[in-house]
């Protein structure tokens, strides 16, 4: 049968859903996405309360190249659904000795700033992001779009040459240490980890590329946050014939004779289905025993990106003291590392981020007031007892008002928290991951779950869990994978 005659239920709408959803569309395939929650976008929700609005999940637009590529693909521009504002400063850092910087979207100051840390760090800048440049160009188009699920994949003369000069031996950690001695330097060319979900001595030295797009690419706002990406590629589904279910929690994938039945609220019965819910969640929930291509002794085997501490408050008047991202570290921060990922507790001296969007946007909140996140990256799996979440809460907000000049407290008039348990339960999420599988050194590549189900003819997997990995822009690109299998497996001749 072709995909053109097919019907397709895909479950769950983060990034990678809505994509995979669109291109199937696209294709000619009766597609439905059914969401659990009553919005659509996954953990890019937004939290909407008393004149505030905060996206609950990822609020950096990185790789504005992906999101022009994605909507190229369907003949449109992202114009048409939503404009960007390039930030000034990208973001600010406060180190936790009283030290502070800006990161310019000017690389000749950024040289500047780099210079007065260390001697030379100016020139290794520009050497670092000339072979950070090469490593997103030639990793972009032959890596990461371009599927290569089986080790034979890679063993092919296009692969090696293309491999050639790439950042492919060691760690990000061995990697930054080439180039600037300085440890100030170092994390700051080591931060963009975080959203990859690893440490600096686990995540290969590949992902270099990220400074690329942090210093040459750019940090942006796209209008109405990342929610409104949400609502233009969710406008654009609409546009390909996409419907959208929300508030239909999926409880069980079964078999049929021809095809699925997906039972949630109402029952689906597609020809095929693409599952972007958190794959452990998927497979060991969702499905029989039987047909799980992966047993619970995996899933508990695997490193997992970290979760986050998240304090979602409107505060009375401005924050002039904080820039639209800024970053709060301290000035060793191997010890939070070893916090997430050696031995797992409370980070007792974090590093954090801190998001204040009313910044740049004023309908994010009330006039007088702004919209401000925090964000501190914790082990997934750690208790969060409610006398747990308030003791953190008042040291996050202690080590703000120390480290930054910012004091919240009396100025708080909505305030609420999201962490470990609330993942879990809001996104089905293993451990309370707030990103999904970390990006080390063996869960990189063809070492990631597959798109295909290893066990069930016709159900696919997309988003962070998948190849290429965790991000929005990894999401979107998961997503053009996934429907490539699809289509590869039910073509139309």
């Amino acid at each position: 049968m072709k995909l053109s005659e097919q019907s397709i239920v895909v479950i769950g709408s983060g990034f990678g859903g809505l994509s995979v959803a669109c291109y199937l569309a696209d294709a000619g395939a009766d597609v439905r996405v059914v969401e659990k929650n009553d919005g659509l976008g996954g953990r890019a929700s937004r939290l909407e309360a008393d004149g505030f609005r905060f996206d609950m999940g990822p609020s950096w637009y990185l790789m504005p190249d992906v999101f022009e590529r994605f909507f190229a693909d369907f003949g449109r521009e992202v114009e048409e659904y939503y404009t960007t504002e390039q930030l000034d400063p990208h973001y600010r850092i406060f180190f936790k000795d009283g030290d502070d910087v800006d990161i310019s979207p000017d690389l000749e100051e950024t040289k500047e700033t780099f210079e007065a840390y260390e001697p030379g760090a100016g020139d290794a800048l520009e050497e670092y992001l000339e072979k950070s440049e090469l490593n997103y160009e030639v990793g972009m188009e032959h890596f990461v779009y371009e599927d290569r699920p089986r080790f034979r994949d890679w063993a092919d003369w296009d692969v090696m040459k293309n491999a050639r000069g790439l950042s492919l031996v060691g760690s990000m950690q061995d990697h930054v240490e080439n180039y600037f001695d300085h440890p100030k330097l170092q994390q700051v060319m080591q931060y963009t980890l975080v959203f990859l979900g690893g440490a600096p001595n686990n995540t290969p030295a590949l992902y270099n590329l990220m400074s690329h797009v942090d210093f040459n690419l750019g940090v942006h706002y796209p209008e109405g946050g990342l929610g409104g990406v949400v609502d233009g590629i969710t406008e654009l589904g609409e546009e390909l014939g996409v419907t959208y279910h929300t508030d239909q929690p999926v409880s069980a994938i079964e078999g049929r004779a021809g095809g699925f039945k997906v039972e949630a609220r109402d029952t689906f019965l597609p020809d095929l289905v693409v599952s972007d819910a958190d794959y452990a969640h998927t497979e060991l929930d969702l499905l029989p025993p039987e047909k799980r291509g992966y047993s619970e002794s995996y899933w508990d085997s695997r490193t997992y990106a970290p979760s986050a501490f998240l304090l979602y408050l409107g505060v009375e008047g401005d924050l002039d003291e904080l820039a639209h991202h800024t970053l709060v570290l301290p000035t060793d921060w191997e010890t939070h590392f070893a916090e997430i990922f050696d031995d797992p507790e409370w980070p007792a001296d974090p590093a954090y981020y801190l998001c204040v969007p009313s910044k740049t946007d004023d309908s994010v909140a009330p006039e007088g007031h702004s919209n401000l996140f925090a964000l501190v990256p914790v082990a997934p799996g750690l208790d969060d007892r409610p006398v747990i979440r308030e003791s953190y809460r008042n040291l996050v907000l202690d080590d703000i008002a120390e480290n930054t000049g910012v004091d919240l407290r009396e100025r708080i008039v909505f305030e609420e928290t999201f962490t470990i348990d609330d993942f879990a339960d809001r996104y089905n999420s293993r451990k309370g991951t707030a990103l999904g599988l970390a990006h080390t050194l063996e869960q990189t590549a063809v070492f990631r779950p597959p798109h295909r189900s290893k066990e069930v003819p016709g159900l696919y997997f997309t988003g962070s869990y998948t190849t290429p990995g965790i991000g929005v822009p990894m999401c979107l690109i998961s997503g053009q994978l996934t429907a490539e299998a699809v289509a590869t497996d039910y073509p139309d001749q």
